[in-house]
């Protein structure tokens, strides 16, 4: 079954329904509806290896480092959402933390002619992110830094940070650590999400007069190295009073490494998260969180990308959310 077939079936020409595969602009809902009813009728399915030597496969690849990160199941959400009337299919690699299996992911989804690439805060290094968008469109989550390269998605990470410091002081708290990721200095990005997170908080920190109280301890975003940095916290004989994740799955292994110590949470420390993920609202767990509109930053950064497969090139866009502070039962004043 050929697109001539099916062209000849609802009784429009090729063109048309090359269109409408596309989802390119113009195509009035009639002629999507008979297209589509005649490729369901003769059940037509088009061949990505053909297509792919015509010059588009319709395959969109999403680089993520990890799939128990729940904030990247609310981008993906974005993203199919904002692709589901269209022909593209959405290919995930979860490459893990290492930059060097990154980039053998992200290299894997361009020998494999992806039409574009959305790239969840790569660790890869930037130059090398910056020749693959030479030639294959592409859109970065996270990454602050500015290209005329790549498209861009960003939450607004130093206010966000600002937020959280502003309600733990009003509530009374001066201790207040920050947990935030290790990122890698030869990656080359200067305004990681972690790097503008911890400005962000120092800032905060500064503007209140607790300059001399800041203190930042590296984890990975895993519920691992959320655990591993609140044992090395917790047991410290001047323990923080409230700790501050730049993830939600940090964030509760947090609270894990509490409850292990017999710590209760927000008595006697109180824990808050960063992206409001299902599990942040959940009614055993109540984690105060920022939400950075996770499901917002995944369908702009697909109808981006999709700007670029379909030939924009003239200018860059960076996209930044404004996070706002949910606030749940994980804080509380200091020793409440």
């Amino acid at each position: 079954m050929t697109i001539t077939d099916v062209a000849r079936h609802a009784g429009v020409s090729t063109a048309a329904v090359s269109k409408v595969m596309r989802n390119a602009y113009g195509v009035s809902t009639a002629m999507q509806e008979k297209v589509r009813d005649a490729m369901a009728e003769l059940g037509y399915r088009p061949h990505a290896a053909a297509r792919g030597m015509r010059g588009r496969t319709y395959t969109i690849g999403v680089l993520l480092d990890n799939i128990r990160n729940t904030f990247f199941a609310d981008i993906l959400d974005g993203v199919r959402d904002e692709l589901h009337d269209s022909e593209y299919t959405v290919l995930v690699g979860a490459a893990g933390f290492g930059a060097d299996a990154q980039s053998k992911t992200v290299q894997a989804m361009v020998d494999r002619q992806m039409d574009g690439l959305i790239l969840i805060a790569p660790g890869t290094s930037r130059a090398e992110i910056l020749a693959m968008a030479e030639t294959t469109p592409t859109v970065v989550i996270g990454h602050h830094d500015r290209s005329d390269l790549h498209d861009s998605v960003v939450d607004a990470d130093g206010t966000g940070a600002g937020l959280v410091v502003d309600h733990l002081v009003s509530l009374g708290h001066r201790d207040i650590t920050l947990v935030s990721a290790p990122g890698t200095r030869s990656s080359k990005w200067t305004r990681t999400p972690e790097i503008v997170l911890t400005n962000g908080y120092t800032e905060a920190m500064g503007r209140h007069g607790l300059g001399d109280e800041t203190q930042v301890c590296r984890a990975a975003y895993s519920d691992e190295g959320g655990y591993k940095a609140g044992i090395s916290l917790l047991t410290r004989e001047d323990r923080p009073t409230a700790v501050m994740a730049g993830a939600d799955v940090a964030a509760l292994g947090v609270w894990r490494a509490a409850h292990e110590l017999g710590l209760r949470v927000p008595e006697d420390v109180s824990i808050v998260g960063y992206n409001n993920t299902a599990l942040a609202d959940l009614a055993t767990v109540q984690l105060t969180s920022v939400d950075q509109a996770g499901h917002d930053m995944g369908s702009t950064a697909a109808r981006l990308l999709i700007e670029r497969v379909e030939g924009r090139r003239e200018h860059a866009v960076q996209t930044t959310m404004t996070p706002r502070l949910v606030v749940r039962r994980s804080t509380s004043a200091p020793g409440a």
